[in-house]
């Protein structure tokens, strides 16, 4: 015999959450924040380059985001708008901030991220080196346009698709991945100039997985 109890949050989809959270369920909302928020949270520290910055941007998407519902209309996926409020937000606060941290800086938030997901084991020397190459390819990509930065950013590091890049950004694919391209190429010939090799920096060779 079937059971008529509700499927519980975790198993609902995101769309059937934000249907859920319409109607008044702020648990089911609760279960897409618990969904995204790390990659949120993540893409806001290599946009702002700064963690207690990016926890501020990510609780304010959501916030955001769950006032707005009724203003949803499910013609893109969930994620992919709170990912375009987080992405303006990071924006915003890249621009008013008037005297940002020039990058580079042993305390960059965005190596701390990146040593945290990535323990590796290696020996002291190889970690000094690895840091070292990591610390100019984020040089790097604050050379870059904003534009291109942040393309960069969605797809090469966190893994978002061309399709659901061109959503967040409000451009088509094929603009998307010619940005992708420049950036790569720019990225390469930054890297080769400070020393390191065309195949030194992964992190902007292949989107995350």
């Amino acid at each position: 015999m079937a059971s008529n109890r509700p499927l519980p949050t975790s198993a609902l989809t995101d769309r059937e959450l934000l249907d859920l959270a319409k109607s008044g369920d702020a648990r089911a909302f609760g279960q897409v924040v618990r969904r995204h928020q790390a990659r949120i949270h993540r893409l806001a520290v290599h946009m702002v380059r700064d963690r207690a910055l990016a926890e501020d941007i990510a609780q304010e998407a959501f916030l955001r985001a769950y006032n707005a519902l009724e203003r949803f209309d499910g013609r893109s996926e969930p994620y992919t708008w709170i990912y375009r409020i987080a992405v303006n937000l990071s924006l915003n606060a890249i621009r008013s901030r008037k005297s940002s941290r020039v990058s580079g800086e042993d305390d960059d938030a965005r190596l701390d991220a990146v040593q945290s997901e990535r323990p590796d084991g290696r020996d002291p020397q190889s970690q000094t080196a690895g840091r070292e190459q990591y610390l100019a390819l984020c040089e790097g990509i604050d050379a870059l346009s904003e534009t291109l930065r942040t393309t960069l950013v969605l797809v090469c590091i966190d893994g978002v698709s061309h399709e659901d890049a061109a959503t967040i950004l409000g451009a088509p694919e094929g603009t998307i991945a010619w940005r992708v391209h420049e950036a790569r190429r720019k990225l390469k010939e930054f890297m080769v100039s400070r020393g390191f090799g065309p195949e030194s920096f992964p992190g902007a060779s292949g989107a995350r997985k």
